[in-house]
Parts: C-alpha cells; structure tokens; sequence
C-alpha cells in the first residue's frame, strides 16, 4: 500500500488538510513582505548637500530652488545636484551685481557636512538614518545581497536539516528566528547590526519557505496540489499588496520592519498545532509516531473508524523499500541517475533563471519613475489574474506548458520594452507589470513542479539545492541592475534572454500532471513510464480515479 492510499483513508481532503493549508498559507503574506521590504527601508528621497551654518548663507537654506542654485550645481535634469556642492557661494545667480569673473566653470567639491533629505514621501529610511548615497550608494544594495545570501545559505542548510530532523521542529525554530532577528533589525543602532540582522532573517526565513511547502504537499493528495500551491501563491500576491499598504501607512523604516516581523511571533505558537509530516515519519522509521499523525488526521476529518484500520505493520509495509533508501541518501544522489540529473539541472536552470528575472524587475521600484507605492500595488495586484491562468493551465494542461510558456512571455516582455522610448513611462510600466505577472506565474510553477519531480527521501534536499540556486538569481540581480548606469539596455537585456533560456531548458523536464509522489529514487526513475502511461489513459478517456488506481498499483 502506498502513502497516497494511507492518506485517503485518514482523509486526503477534509478539515485537517483545509486548517492545515491556511494556518500555513496565511504566513506567505508576511513572507513576501519581508522579500520586499527593501524598496522602502532603503528608498531613496530626493537630497543635496547640507550648507554651513551660520553666515548669510544660512538665511537661505530649505528655502527655494532658486537660492540652492547659488549653493549647488544643477544636474542635466535641471535639478540641484545630489553630490556636489559649490566650494564658495555663487550670488551673481541671483541676478546680483557679483559676477563669476572670467568665465570659468566654478569650482566644486563633495558634501562637506551631509545631505538634506526631502521627508515628504519617507520619513525615515536607512538611506537618511547612515547617509547612504553619492559615494555610499553601493552601501544600500549590499543589504539585499546580504539578505539574499541569508536566505541562499538558509536554503541548503536548513533543507538538508529538515531531511534529518523533521519539517515541523525546523518550521517552528525558522518561525521564532525570524520574528527575533527582525525585532532586533528595527532597533538596530548601526547599519553592519543592521546587515547581520537582516543576513539572519533571510537566513531562518529560508526554513519557514521550504518547510511550509512541505508540510502542505505531503499532507495533500495528488489531484488537490495545484489548489494548494495556488492558495499559497495567492497569498504572497496579498503580501505584495498589503506591503504597499504597510508603507504608505507608516513612512518609518523601523515601524515598517517591526510590522512585517511580529507577526511571526504568532506563527511561532500556532505552529506547535501542526502535524509532523507522516511521509517523513515513515521514510525514516518512525512508523509509531506517523501512526499517532494518521490516526489524528482521520479523528479531525471526521473518519476515526477507518483511522482505527491503520496499524504499524501496515505502515512498515509500506516503507519497507523507503527506509532502506533513505539511510543513503546525500546531495549526491541528486545527480546519481539519469533521471535525477535531468531534473536537478534543469531546476537549477530554472529556479535560478525564474528568481534572478523577478527580483531583478521588483526590488528597484524607484527605477521606473513613477510612484513607488502605486506601482507596488500594481506588481502586487497583476499578480491575480496571471496566477489564475497558471492555475488554469497547471489543472488542465500540464506543468511543463506552465513553466516554458511562463518563461518565455515574460523574457519577450523585457526584449520588447527595449524597443520603447523611455517617455513612454505607462506602456513601459504596463508591460513590465505584464511581464512580472508571468514570473509571478513561473514562480508558482517552479515550486508545485519541484515538489513532485523529487523523491521523498531526497525532496528536502532538493529543494534546498534548487532554492540555493534561486537566492543565487537573487543577489545577482541587483549587481546587474547596476550596469544601467553605463549602458541603460543592457540589465533588462540579460534578464529577458535569461528568463528565455529557463523557458526552453524547462521543455526537458517530465510532466508530473496526475502521477503520484514518487517516495524513492527508483520511483524517480520509473516517472518516466508513469507519465506515458498516464498520458496513454488520459488520451484513452480513461476516469481519472482509474488512472490514479492503476499506477497506485504498479507503486505497490
């Protein structure tokens, strides 16, 4: 007997999946509010170079553009310069009788005495609390990319922990350090406290990503993973815009990164709720304690009886093949067959394509000149529509036509916003708003596609090496953006031919559309057959439950 059929005889569907789903689903709100609390803790306000005190020079400051323009030099815009200042107050621009002599360029000199910032759209960000601009600049995208390897360590380390340990344990410890290290992070009082704070919040925050999947897929029958990857997905959509809300509302970085952080608090003591995965337990010869799970499960959904059924040598039975595997199980078996390195390359390719294109067109906000609040709100929003097609499709069509077409919309959508005029500030941001949603879609995909392409015995594991390769997309991301200082085309250039690239290398991968989990690498390899033979059925008109029977049986 399978896990598949052990699960439906303690309720595959019933209440304990539908509270299961929820209490974790409602945390990828907050999950994507801490992905993208760098466009506000770090925005950038409009400054220039605070004058001297005292003199005549003092009856002019924060007064008007025009008396700045005897202190600053003026940009190519027009608009008093960021970083530059005069070396001596230049009156004859206020049409007195002084002149600049002879003609010659007056002399310049960087800010002596810091920068003066426009509060009227931030009130407080971490670019105002250190003066993180002109030569300091660099400062402000190191805090993405030391969040981003946060959470590219957190990936691998706590994946393979969670192999060992147990996804439950690793969820509520990832749970706690999250809500702690972004607690600390809002009263830190020097930004390297700052960084390490942050480096550790993406870092636990990497256990509470894989282990909530898991917790929800291998709670949940085949023909129901779809809805509940979707419920996820959409859940993060509503944490893009509730972060938009967030920080129209607050304007304090401290308060905004306090707000996304103590939630996890709560999470932290309803987790202790949840149920250890029993496909672990049971993987890992823990027969009596996943007997003590299904038996819970079936009491929730209303099916004691049929729980009663379940006894420990059934449960051996099924694991008799699992538990022999799992005992030799490491990161190299993930390239040891055929068939696992063509899914762990291919994945790579793709979660690293996938994060690398979204982070990329979502964390520089400012950069599309427009406002910051409303175009979160409009990524977040346009998140809806192209998550219910990726439902749509992944139901109905298969996962690998989610996953190339995904892709590859969105690397046409940055390769034709190249050829737009940058006036064009609406059609641009539409576009890119178009083209975020089909990463958004990818997105979706790559997580539902992963979980059901690894084993159980090495799915932790797996999952951790592909999400390593996605917070890798992550850091490399804003190292791009940073090239269109020099040649404007070029970031969006790479992340299109890259998004591309993912698109065609995901046409390799097996479709996993209503085959069963595979529990081993031996099933792992047999997918291949499975999914003819379910392709072969389904073109029969074959009733799905038939289809489901018979690979159960030929798993068994």
């Amino acid at each position: 007997m399978a896990f598949g059929d052990l699960l439906e005889m303690a309720g595959g569907s019933g209440k304990f999946q539908a509270i299961n789903i929820a209490l974790l689903s409602i945390l990828s709100s907050f999950i994507a509010c801490n992905n993208l609390l760098q466009n506000f803790v770090t925005a950038v306000p409009d400054h220039w170079c605070k004058m001297q005190q005292g003199g005549e020079s003092s009856r002019y400051l924060n007064v008007t553009e025009e008396f700045l323009r005897v202190f600053l030099p003026m940009d190519r815009e027009g608009r008093p310069d960021k970083c530059r200042m005069y070396a001596s107050p230049q009156w004859h621009l206020l049409g007195t009788n002084e002149t600049q002599g002879n003609g010659s360029q007056p002399d310049t000199q960087a800010c002596t005495d810091g920068w003066v910032y426009n509060h009227s759209q931030f009130t407080s960000t971490i670019v105002t609390e250190w003066d993180l601009v002109c030569d300091r600049k660099s400062l402000k995208r190191m805090v993405q990319s030391i969040y981003m390897a946060g959470l590219l360590i957190g990936a691998s380390v706590l994946g393979r922990l969670a192999d060992k340990y147990g996804r439950r344990t690793l969820l509520l410890w990832s749970h706690f350090m999250v809500a702690v290290s972004g607690t600390c992070g809002a009263f830190s009082s020097s930004f390297p406290l700052f960084c390490f704070w942050r480096f550790l919040s993406g870092f636990s925050l990497s256990g509470v990503i894989v282990n909530s999947l898991s917790l929800k897929v291998e709670w949940t029958p085949t023909r129901l993973r779809p809805l509940v990857l979707m419920c996820s997905s959409f859940c993060f959509t509503i944490g893009q815009v509730l972060m938009a809300g967030i920080a129209y509302s607050i304007k304090d970085w401290r308060w905004i990164q306090l707000s996304v952080s103590v939630p996890f608090f709560v999470y932290f003591l309803y987790s202790w709720w949840l149920s250890e995965s029993a496909r672990w337990l049971i993987v890992n010869g823990k027969e009596h304690n996943a007997l003590k799970q299904l038996k819970r499960v079936a009491k929730i959904n209303g099916r004691e009886a049929e729980g009663e059924r379940l006894t420990v040598e059934i449960l051996k039975a099924s694991a008799e093949n699992d538990q022999l595997a799992a005992k030799k199980q490491s990161v190299f078996d993930l390239f040891r067959t055929p068939i696992m390195q063509r899914i762990t390359c291919c994945m790579m390719v793709v979660w690293f394509s996938t994060s690398f294109a979204y982070y990329g067109l979502s964390i520089d906000l400012q950069g599309f000149g427009v406002d910051i609040y409303l175009i979160q709100l409009t990524f977040g929003a346009v998140d809806i529509p192209a998550k219910i097609v990726a439902y749509l499709t992944l139901s109905l069509i298969g996962r690998r036509f989610t996953q190339v077409t995904s892709l590859t919309l969105a690397g046409v959508c940055q390769a034709v916003n190249l050829l737009l005029p940058f006036e064009r500030r609406t059609v641009r941001t539409s576009l890119a708003a178009f083209g975020k949603g089909c990463l958004a879609a990818a997105f979706t995909c790559c997580y539902l596609y992963a979980t059901e392409l690894y084993p159980t015995v090495v799915r932790q594991t797996g999952m951790g090496l592909i999400g390593t390769m996605a917070r890798m997309g992550a850091m490399v991301a804003p190292i791009v953006r940073m090239s269109g200082d020099d040649i404007p085309f070029l970031p969006s250039t790479i992340y299109g031919g890259v998004a591309v690239i993912a698109g065609l290398t995901a046409f390799f991968l097996l479709e996993t559309r209503n085959v069963p989990l595979p529990e081993t690498i031996e099933d792992a390899e047999n997918s291949k057959k499975s999914s003819k033979r379910v392709s072969k059925l389904r073109n029969k008109d074959v009733p799905l439950q038939e289809s489901h029977a018979s690979l159960m049986k030929q798993t068994v």
